[in-house]
């Protein structure tokens, strides 16, 4: 599955990106994301360089949004969890769906459990788990959360809320901070750099005490991290093995969490043209967890 861009310093390998639709999902919770990531380039000039590719996973062939947008999908449920392991990055968007699927304990509920198992049991590559809206409810009533901090669609703060002391209940007791926030990154990755004024990714100190946190900018520099033993080990010491999670509020939050992970895994520039070229002026969210791989 493994894609491969040639470029004049070498090959540089295509991020794999999948998606997980259910039934009602928010339109533009997959179309927002879905733009903002098609249009990254590991360089700015070249559009041979494309930095990720995109995967849509659903439980049928086609499958329709909650405002009636049917969405042809690339492969079933059953594939997916076949293929967890060749892709570098899960997103999840919400939707109206979201409550039916906790309602029946459906997909993509133990896809989400499957792909954080995976980065528990191999912490040797770097992976990302992202929720737009909703989506981030699945990640609650999957427990994953546990310890965390976490957002989701301000009309939800408090089923958010509710789900995660019942995941806490039936598991070790860990509360998770649910935070009103644009988007909240746990377990960043990040170069300190020399200066960390110019750094993009500084936030000022936060009311509640939260340290500054960066995340790791650079083209390709992801596929670095995972190169290094002793990257690898304090990414084993993390929750969830180091797996990044990032969960985001409404519909334009996605986009912002977005441009996030473009510039944290492909280059701060990239994710800077995206924004241009979108007409979007891209607001920064909190990262709460990081480590200097």
């Amino acid at each position: 599955m493994s894609a491969v861009t040639d470029t004049t310093d070498g090959p540089i390998e295509v991020i794999q990106v999948l998606f997980a639709l259910h039934p009602g999902f928010g339109a533009q919770e997959l179309c927002g994301p879905l733009e903002v990531l098609s249009k990254a380039l590991h360089k700015i000039n070249d559009p041979k360089t494309k930095a990720f590719e995109i995967t849509i996973a659903a439980p049928s062939a086609g499958v329709s949004s909650s405002s009636g947008l049917t969405i042809k999908a690339d492969i079933d449920f059953a594939t997916a969890h076949e293929d967890v392991s060749e892709y570098d990055v899960l997103i999840i968007p919400g939707g109206d769906g979201v409550n039916k699927v906790l309602e029946t304990q459906s997909e993509p509920l133990s896809l989400i459990s499957a792909f954080a198992k995976l980065q528990i049991s191999d912490p040797s590559k770097e992976r990302t788990l992202m929720s737009i809206g909703t989506g981030s409810l699945l990640f609650a009533q999957s427990g994953i959360l546990q310890g965390l901090a976490a957002t989701t669609h301000p009309d939800y703060y408090t089923k958010m809320e509710i789900i995660c002391k019942e995941a806490a209940r039936k598991g070790d007791l860990e509360q998770t901070d649910v935070m009103e926030e644009n988007y909240v990154v746990n377990n960043a990755r990040y170069e300190l750099g020399e200066n960390l004024e110019e750094n993009p990714f500084v936030l000022s100190k936060r009311p509640d005490a939260r340290r500054k946190s960066i995340a790791r900018k650079g083209s390709n520099a992801w596929k670095e991290s995972v190169k290094r033993r002793e990257s690898n080990a304090r990414r084993a010491s993390l929750r969830l093995g180091g797996l990044r999670l990032i969960t985001s509020g409404g519909i334009t939050s996605g986009l912002d969490a977005s441009l996030y992970l473009v510039a944290a895994m492909v280059s701060h520039e990239s994710a800077q043209e995206v924004a241009r070229v979108m007409q979007y002026t891209w607001n920064k969210g909190v990262t709460v967890e990081g480590i200097d791989v």
